[in-house]
Protein backbone atom coordinates (compact mmCIF):
# COMPACT_ATOMS: atom_id res chain seq x y z
CA UNK A 1 0.00 0.00 0.00
CA UNK A 2 2.72 2.45 0.71
CA UNK A 3 4.67 2.06 -2.57
CA UNK A 4 0.70 2.32 -4.02
CA UNK A 5 0.34 5.82 -2.07
CA UNK A 6 3.97 6.66 -3.54
CA UNK A 7 2.89 6.29 -6.75
CA UNK A 8 0.17 7.96 -6.54
CA UNK A 9 2.08 11.49 -5.08
CA UNK A 10 5.07 10.77 -8.13
CA UNK A 11 2.02 10.73 -10.73
CA UNK A 12 0.32 13.85 -9.41
CA UNK A 13 4.29 15.52 -9.51
CA UNK A 14 3.67 14.17 -13.32
CA UNK A 15 0.80 15.61 -13.83
CA UNK A 16 2.22 19.30 -13.24
CA UNK A 17 3.78 18.34 -16.20
CA UNK A 18 1.48 18.11 -18.92
CA UNK A 19 1.12 20.81 -21.79
CA UNK A 20 -1.75 22.45 -20.96
CA UNK A 21 -0.85 22.75 -17.41
CA UNK A 22 2.45 24.11 -18.39
CA UNK A 23 0.31 26.04 -21.05
CA UNK A 24 -1.92 27.51 -17.95
CA UNK A 25 1.09 28.09 -15.00
CA UNK A 26 3.23 29.67 -18.03
CA UNK A 27 0.74 33.03 -18.85
CA UNK A 28 -0.20 33.08 -15.08
CA UNK A 29 3.82 33.31 -14.86
CA UNK A 30 3.94 36.30 -16.76
CA UNK A 31 1.62 38.00 -14.24
CA UNK A 32 4.20 37.62 -11.47
CA UNK A 33 7.11 39.18 -10.10
CA UNK A 34 9.66 36.48 -9.65
CA UNK A 35 10.42 33.00 -8.30
CA UNK A 36 8.14 33.78 -5.21
CA UNK A 37 5.39 35.09 -6.83
CA UNK A 38 5.98 32.55 -9.67
CA UNK A 39 5.75 29.42 -6.64
CA UNK A 40 2.58 31.05 -4.42
CA UNK A 41 0.69 30.84 -8.24
CA UNK A 42 1.60 27.33 -8.86
CA UNK A 43 0.59 26.25 -5.15
CA UNK A 44 -2.74 28.08 -5.33
CA UNK A 45 -3.00 26.59 -8.97
CA UNK A 46 -2.26 22.79 -7.42
CA UNK A 47 -4.87 23.73 -4.38
CA UNK A 48 -7.74 24.51 -6.64
CA UNK A 49 -7.18 21.05 -8.49
CA UNK A 50 -6.35 19.57 -5.99
CA UNK A 51 -9.95 20.47 -4.09
CA UNK A 52 -11.90 19.51 -7.02
CA UNK A 53 -10.55 16.35 -7.25
CA UNK A 54 -10.92 15.48 -3.82
CA UNK A 55 -14.71 16.68 -3.89
CA UNK A 56 -15.15 14.79 -7.47
CA UNK A 57 -13.29 12.12 -6.96
CA UNK A 58 -14.96 11.39 -3.28
CA UNK A 59 -18.12 12.01 -4.29
CA UNK A 60 -17.88 9.03 -6.97
CA UNK A 61 -15.87 6.64 -4.71
CA UNK A 62 -18.53 7.18 -2.58
CA UNK A 63 -21.41 6.52 -4.90
CA UNK A 64 -19.45 3.69 -7.13
CA UNK A 65 -20.21 5.77 -10.31
CA UNK A 66 -18.03 7.25 -12.29
CA UNK A 67 -18.02 10.43 -14.22
CA UNK A 68 -20.30 9.89 -18.05
CA UNK A 69 -17.85 10.07 -20.92
CA UNK A 70 -19.94 12.87 -22.49
CA UNK A 71 -19.43 15.29 -19.61
CA UNK A 72 -15.46 14.29 -19.14
CA UNK A 73 -15.22 15.56 -22.80
CA UNK A 74 -17.57 19.06 -22.15
CA UNK A 75 -15.04 19.45 -19.36
CA UNK A 76 -12.36 18.70 -21.30
CA UNK A 77 -13.31 21.20 -24.00
CA UNK A 78 -13.98 24.11 -21.32
CA UNK A 79 -9.98 23.48 -20.22
CA UNK A 80 -9.19 24.31 -23.90
CA UNK A 81 -11.52 27.67 -24.15
CA UNK A 82 -10.32 28.75 -20.95
CA UNK A 83 -6.73 28.24 -21.92
CA UNK A 84 -7.49 30.16 -25.29
CA UNK A 85 -8.88 32.60 -22.88
CA UNK A 86 -5.77 33.33 -21.03
CA UNK A 87 -3.01 32.96 -23.97
CA UNK A 88 -5.46 35.66 -25.91
CA UNK A 89 -5.21 37.68 -22.06
CA UNK A 90 -1.63 37.95 -22.62
CA UNK A 91 -1.57 38.99 -26.24
CA UNK A 92 -3.89 41.82 -25.30
CA UNK A 93 -1.91 42.95 -22.13
CA UNK A 94 1.65 42.82 -24.11
CA UNK A 95 0.06 44.80 -26.82
CA UNK A 96 -1.56 47.20 -24.96
CA UNK A 97 1.22 47.49 -22.23
CA UNK A 98 4.06 49.61 -22.49
CA UNK A 99 7.26 47.80 -20.59
CA UNK A 100 9.32 50.17 -18.63
CA UNK A 101 12.38 48.98 -16.55
CA UNK A 102 14.18 51.62 -13.80
CA UNK A 103 15.49 52.34 -10.80
CA UNK A 104 13.81 54.67 -8.47
CA UNK A 105 13.13 55.55 -4.68
CA UNK A 106 9.39 55.94 -2.56
CA UNK A 107 10.22 59.02 -0.34
CA UNK A 108 12.96 58.03 2.18
CA UNK A 109 12.90 54.71 0.85
CA UNK A 110 15.84 52.13 -0.77
CA UNK A 111 16.67 52.71 -3.98
CA UNK A 112 15.35 49.57 -5.87
CA UNK A 113 15.02 48.62 -9.72
CA UNK A 114 10.95 48.33 -10.84
CA UNK A 115 9.34 46.59 -14.31
CA UNK A 116 5.76 48.25 -14.78
CA UNK A 117 3.85 49.40 -17.69
CA UNK A 118 2.46 52.21 -18.55
CA UNK A 119 -1.02 51.68 -20.08
CA UNK A 120 -3.02 54.54 -18.22
CA UNK A 121 -0.24 57.71 -18.48
CA UNK A 122 2.50 58.85 -20.81
CA UNK A 123 6.21 57.57 -19.77
CA UNK A 124 6.93 61.17 -18.95
CA UNK A 125 4.01 62.09 -16.96
CA UNK A 126 4.79 62.10 -13.34
CA UNK A 127 1.87 59.85 -12.34
CA UNK A 128 3.07 57.06 -14.66
CA UNK A 129 5.76 55.74 -11.99
CA UNK A 130 3.64 56.06 -8.71
CA UNK A 131 2.53 52.73 -7.88
CA UNK A 132 2.76 50.06 -5.00
CA UNK A 133 4.50 46.96 -3.71
CA UNK A 134 1.24 45.10 -2.32
CA UNK A 135 2.09 42.18 0.07
CA UNK A 136 1.56 38.47 -1.96
CA UNK A 137 -2.06 37.47 -1.24
CA UNK A 138 -3.50 34.07 -2.22
CA UNK A 139 -3.83 34.27 -6.26
CA UNK A 140 -7.37 33.63 -7.11
CA UNK A 141 -7.05 33.80 -10.68
CA UNK A 142 -4.29 30.63 -10.44
CA UNK A 143 -6.77 29.29 -7.80
CA UNK A 144 -9.80 29.60 -10.30
CA UNK A 145 -7.47 27.90 -13.38
CA UNK A 146 -6.63 25.21 -10.96
CA UNK A 147 -10.18 24.24 -10.13
CA UNK A 148 -11.31 24.15 -13.85
CA UNK A 149 -8.39 21.95 -14.45
CA UNK A 150 -9.27 19.40 -11.41
CA UNK A 151 -12.64 19.23 -12.95
CA UNK A 152 -11.67 18.01 -16.22
CA UNK A 153 -9.21 15.49 -15.05
CA UNK A 154 -11.55 14.17 -12.40
CA UNK A 155 -12.86 11.17 -14.71
CA UNK A 156 -9.35 9.74 -15.70
CA UNK A 157 -8.26 10.13 -12.20
CA UNK A 158 -11.09 8.42 -10.94
CA UNK A 159 -10.81 5.28 -12.98
CA UNK A 160 -7.44 5.50 -12.31
CA UNK A 161 -8.07 4.83 -8.41
CA UNK A 162 -10.26 2.43 -8.68
CA UNK A 163 -8.03 0.03 -10.66
CA UNK A 164 -5.33 0.72 -8.30
CA UNK A 165 -6.72 1.09 -4.60
CA UNK A 166 -10.75 0.27 -5.37
CA UNK A 167 -12.24 1.46 -1.69
CA UNK A 168 -13.50 4.58 -0.57
CA UNK A 169 -11.02 5.81 2.22
CA UNK A 170 -7.74 4.15 0.55
CA UNK A 171 -9.11 5.67 -2.81
CA UNK A 172 -9.26 9.37 -1.34
CA UNK A 173 -5.83 9.14 0.47
CA UNK A 174 -4.64 8.34 -2.88
CA UNK A 175 -6.31 11.71 -4.99
CA UNK A 176 -5.02 13.86 -1.76
CA UNK A 177 -1.38 11.83 -2.46
CA UNK A 178 -1.59 12.50 -6.08
CA UNK A 179 -3.05 16.42 -5.08
CA UNK A 180 -0.53 17.11 -2.95
CA UNK A 181 2.36 15.79 -5.70
CA UNK A 182 0.45 17.99 -8.54
CA UNK A 183 0.71 21.23 -6.07
CA UNK A 184 4.88 20.54 -4.95
CA UNK A 185 5.30 19.99 -8.97
CA UNK A 186 3.52 22.85 -9.90
CA UNK A 187 4.58 25.01 -7.72
CA UNK A 188 7.98 24.59 -8.53
CA UNK A 189 7.39 24.59 -12.29
CA UNK A 190 5.91 27.85 -12.02
CA UNK A 191 8.91 29.47 -9.78
CA UNK A 192 11.58 27.90 -12.14
CA UNK A 193 9.25 29.63 -15.14
CA UNK A 194 9.32 33.09 -13.06
CA UNK A 195 13.12 33.06 -13.52
CA UNK A 196 13.63 33.68 -16.81
CA UNK A 197 10.52 36.22 -16.60
CA UNK A 198 12.60 38.16 -14.21
CA UNK A 199 16.21 38.06 -15.56
CA UNK A 200 14.90 39.21 -18.86
CA UNK A 201 13.11 41.78 -17.19
CA UNK A 202 16.13 43.17 -15.74
CA UNK A 203 18.64 42.91 -18.13
CA UNK A 204 16.49 44.06 -21.39
CA UNK A 205 12.92 45.52 -21.04
CA UNK A 206 12.27 44.79 -24.30
CA UNK A 207 13.24 41.01 -24.30
CA UNK A 208 9.78 40.80 -21.26
CA UNK A 209 7.59 41.47 -24.24
CA UNK A 210 9.09 39.14 -26.26
CA UNK A 211 8.77 36.36 -23.76
CA UNK A 212 4.97 37.15 -23.29
CA UNK A 213 4.50 37.31 -26.89
CA UNK A 214 6.17 33.33 -26.82
CA UNK A 215 4.16 32.25 -23.95
CA UNK A 216 0.28 33.78 -25.38
CA UNK A 217 1.32 32.47 -28.56
CA UNK A 218 1.70 28.82 -27.06
CA UNK A 219 -0.93 28.97 -25.22
CA UNK A 220 -3.18 29.95 -28.14
CA UNK A 221 -1.73 26.55 -29.82
CA UNK A 222 -2.24 24.38 -26.80
CA UNK A 223 -5.55 25.33 -26.57
CA UNK A 224 -6.94 25.40 -30.41
CA UNK A 225 -4.85 22.20 -30.20
CA UNK A 226 -7.02 20.35 -27.19
CA UNK A 227 -9.95 21.69 -28.78
CA UNK A 228 -9.68 20.66 -32.01
CA UNK A 229 -8.63 16.91 -30.94
CA UNK A 230 -12.14 17.26 -28.78
CA UNK A 231 -14.16 18.72 -31.95
CA UNK A 232 -13.18 17.00 -34.53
Amino acid sequence: MISIFALGFAMGVRHAFEADHLAAMATLATRGRGPRAGLLQGAAWGLGHTLTLLLVGGTCLLLGAAVPQRWATRLELVVGFMLLALGLDTLRRMRRARIHAHVHRHGDGPVHWHLHRHEAAPHDAPESHQHAHPREALPVRALAVGLVHGLAGSAALFLLTLQTVGSFWPGLAYIALFGLGSILGMAGLSAVVAVPMRAAARRVTRAQGAIEAVVGVATVAVAIRVIWALLG
